[in-house]
């Protein structure tokens, strides 16, 4: 099953975990798991390459984070928008997916030292 953890601070989203595999069909063949990955690949990169929003990205191989850096900042807010659509996606996805994405929300407070 894929995980998609959204987090949410002060009513937005600021940032995701996904993390799994769909099982949803052959090793290479899975088109639960490629629309998951080319939406996740999507997000981050519009995020970090074509807004320039400072995030904390990282790709452990089976899981992929990015929290936005200052989500505060006038910068994120495109950058939130775009997690906004981001989550929908997936959550579309997993309406239709037949249990195998799951959809988490989790409300995050502000990191110390910013």
């Amino acid at each position: 099953m894929i995980e998609a953890e959204f987090l949410n601070y002060n009513g937005a989203l600021v940032g995701f975990s996904v993390s799994g595999h769909a099982d949803a069909g052959v090793f290479g063949r899975d088109i639960v798991c490629a629309a998951v990955s080319s939406a996740v690949m999507l997000t981050a990169n519009i995020i970090t390459d074509f807004l320039y929003c400072k995030a904390d990205v990282k790709d452990q191989g089976n899981r992929i984070m990015l929290v936005l850096k200052d989500p505060d900042s006038a910068m994120s807010i495109a950058a939130k928008q775009v997690i906004a659509a981001f989550y929908d996606h997936i959550d579309r996805l997993a309406k239709d997916g037949k249990g195998k994405i799951k959809v988490t929300l989790k409300e995050v407070s502000p990191r110390k030292g910013r």
